[in-house]
């Protein structure tokens, strides 16, 4: 009957351990998502980007801008980054942003993204924003940390109004 005890221990023993082990892996991985956001932070402070007290002190992988200072970043064509359009494929625009790539949230989690580098700013952008909040919490489970999402999306685009008047005087 002792035997029995002890081959009961061993088992309880290793349940045990295997269950620490696996709480170290996922503490691990976790650590490591912290890191990135956090490095990425930096990297975002370093280079005078708007970031928000919110974004850092909880740790939010992507920085949520809105549509004028979104806007900003976009004109300014020194600064590299990447518009990515994750709007419904059906969706038509008003105007049109010639330089996004356009990959549906739908498409998103099984595409390709070689188009996308995980060191350039991407600018996410949707009919009305909530599609592209979706978009940066997917990107980041692929390790993507250099999000930006627009708020309000196309929809509260300042550029909206630049584009219609043009149609107008035109």
């Amino acid at each position: 009957m002792g035997k029995l005890n002890e081959k009961q221990e061993i088992k309880m023993l290793e349940e045990k351990l295997s269950y620490v082990q696996k709480r170290l892996w996922e503490i691990d991985e976790k650590m490591d998502r912290l890191f990135n956001i956090e490095r990425n932070h930096l990297v975002r402070i370093k280079n005078n980007e708007d970031i928000s007290d919110e974004v850092i002190l909880n740790s939010i992988p992507y920085n949520d801008l809105g549509p004028e200072k979104a806007f900003m970043i976009y004109n300014q064509k020194n600064r590299d980054f990447i518009l990515l359009d994750v709007s419904r494929e059906s969706y038509e625009a008003e105007f049109l942003l010639p330089e996004a790539i356009r990959i549906p949230l739908e498409s998103l989690s099984h595409s390709r993204l070689e188009a996308l580098n995980k060191h350039t700013p991407i600018l996410v952008i949707s009919e009305e924003g909530v599609r592209s909040i979706l978009a940066c919490n997917l990107l980041v489970n692929k390790g993507y940390f250099n999000l930006i999402n627009i708020s309000g999306g196309y929809k509260f685009w300042p550029g909206k109004k630049l584009e219609n008047s043009k149609k107008l005087t035109a």
